[in-house]
């Protein structure tokens, strides 16, 4: 295990619902703690909650012009003004300048960012790499102290790609994805959940200012490897769905030779492979504008070093 590292204590924290405009669980949380904040509230740092897409949330609608949650990189944010660009790019720069700038040092410490799923992925924790420490500590932390479900950490972010999220204007950040729930709907169950997951990280966060040493440890991550579109005719049209053995099978171990999905005349595509791999957002349904069926994932074990505050 490597040496114990000391990052700063964490003063200005951020939480987000509504990147996308109709995942109801954040959008209704964070409209709750914009009229009463006390219970996000810790005594050695400010927490606060805001909607991230307002004109998709009154629409219903996942965005406007753009995916808010794909535009935070350098080409969006430093990009000249236009008269015709997407409603979420001059979003996404308002956005940074108020919780960033990102990669500054005025950048707000960190930033929750809280989303649903159509897919099966039941709890689960994102994080962009597993370099993150303070992240990577606060996930293991949830998945030793909220016991309601499992929460698999999910390593979105490939070789050599650059943040992308509306949390990484922020110094770190980890986003929340529940699931399976309908767009445009709020669970009640997913609601509590999301609402327990982010009470535990912040208590997290007051347990790391105010002193309290976590040792270093090792933790089961799914790291993103690429991802897998539908069949399709040779107009562009989907030709096969995901395969009735696969659906609902998030993180899941998928091996050589196992079915992924079927064609509309019932005939079965077999996964081709040559490793098992670990499916996640499997047949989501924001995903088909993406040409995305699922994420192919690795399962690794990382070690990741003990933290302290300085």
């Amino acid at each position: 295990m490597a040496a114990s590292c000391r990052l700063k204590p964490l003063s200005r924290v951020a939480v987000c619902g509504g990147t996308h405009g109709n995942e109801m669980s954040g959008i209704y949380l964070a409209k709750h703690w914009l009229r009463d904040p006390m219970e996000l509230q810790r005594g050695s740092f400010a927490v606060t909650p805001f909607l991230g897409n307002p004109r998709a949330i009154e629409k219903c609608v996942r965005y406007v012009g753009r995916d808010l949650n794909r535009t935070f990189t350098t080409e969006f944010l430093s990009s000249a003004e236009a008269e015709d660009e997407p409603y979420e790019v001059v979003l996404a720069r308002e956005i940074n300048q108020t919780y960033g700038p990102k990669g500054s040092a005025q950048a707000f410490d960190f930033m929750f960012d809280l989303h649903n799923t159509t897919a099966s992925m039941g709890t689960c924790l994102i994080v962009d790499s597993e370099e993150s420490l303070m992240p990577m500590h606060m996930c293991h932390y949830i998945q030793m102290h909220y016991t309601r479900s499992p929460c698999p950490i999910y390593l979105y972010k490939l070789p050599g790609e650059e943040t992308y999220s509306i949390n990484s204007v922020a110094k770190a950040g980890l986003a929340l994805e529940l699931g399976p729930q309908p767009q445009q709907v709020v669970r009640a169950d997913l609601f509590t959940q999301m609402r327990d997951l982010i009470a535990c990280a912040l208590d997290f966060i007051e347990l790391f200012n105010k002193g309290t040493v976590f040792p270093a440890f090792e933790i089961e991550a799914y790291k993103i490897t690429g991802r897998v579109d539908y069949p399709r005719y040779p107009d562009g049209e989907i030709s096969a769905m995901v395969h009735p053995k696969l659906q609902d099978k998030d993180f899941l171990p998928l091996r050589p030779r196992d079915p992924i999905f079927q064609t509309f005349s019932g005939e079965e595509i077999l996964y081709e492979g040559n490793t098992t791999i670990y499916p996640a957002f499997i047949n989501e349904a924001a995903y088909y504008e993406k040409k995305v069926a699922f994420a192919k994932m690795e399962k690794h074990t990382f070690s990741i070093p003990g933290l302290q505050r300085e």
